[in-house]
């Protein structure tokens, strides 16, 4: 007569541990404790989520400190006095070139270059308003610099006063053209909150009838600087 395969479970009221048996062997060599296994596996678990914490505390700082260099430009006159004083920060991954360029006492007006939608946004110092302008070829020419210092982990130039191009462009503003901020990207509406913002055009310059406004300098290490002026436009 063959034996028969019993398989028994004796699970007491008062204990999580229970009991495997083979029929014809001892209870005692099959015995199971629940308790231990599950202990051991909540353990193993937690171990898992500590490590998985530890990497991304550690793996997040690395990734947002490649996705934003900074890179400086200084330019001194003969006499050694300060000329230019402005940063970039450079966010590859994004596509963004943040200039934060500061004048007078230390009076800090913010460009920010959007390549990948092809616009530049302006925000002044003391001044209620952002301005918006469509990129052209020369501007991604000019910003193309700045990326690629970054890639380069250049982080100071010092343009030299000699070898620097500099030249204007005139940009004008209508106060009819107000941009709809519904339309526009997460970086430009961060930069503008609660701001309006009007879109502006390259034009001839002012003329004698029409007054300047204000005036932003912006150097890349390509040595050519842009001093962006802008006046309002008759309606």
């Amino acid at each position: 007569m063959g034996h028969r395969l019993v398989r028994c479970w004796n699970l007491p009221e008062a204990t999580l541990e229970g009991e495997c048996c083979l029929n014809g062997g001892s209870s005692a060599s099959r015995h199971i404790p629940k308790k231990t296994l599950c202990v051991s596996v909540s353990a193993s678990l937690l171990l898992v989520f500590l490590a998985l914490g530890l990497i991304g505390h550690l793996g997040l700082p690395q990734q947002h400190s490649q996705s934003s260099q900074p890179v400086k430009f200084t330019s001194t006159d003969p006499f050694g006095v300060l000329l230019l004083n402005q940063s970039a920060a450079v966010d590859q991954q994004n596509g963004l070139v943040t200039f934060s360029v500061t004048a007078g006492a230390n009076q800090t007006s913010t460009v920010l270059f959007d390549i990948k939608h092809g616009l530049i946004c302006y925000r002044p110092v003391h001044q209620e308003s952002c301005f918006l302008l469509t990129m052209e070829t020369s501007d991604y020419e000019n910003v193309q610099s700045v990326l690629q210092a970054s890639v380069n982990k250049q982080s100071q130039f010092q343009l030299s006063v000699n070898e620097t191009q500099r030249h204007t462009e005139f940009l004008g503003v209508r106060a009819a053209s107000q941009a709809d901020v519904s339309t526009l990207e997460e970086p430009l509406k961060l930069l503008c909150r609660d701001s309006p913002i009007y879109w502006t055009e390259r034009v001839e310059g002012p003329g004698k009838q029409r007054l300047v406004y204000f005036c932003i300098d912006i150097c890349f290490p390509n040595n050519i600087c842009v001093s962006m002026c802008f006046y309002y436009l008759p309606e």
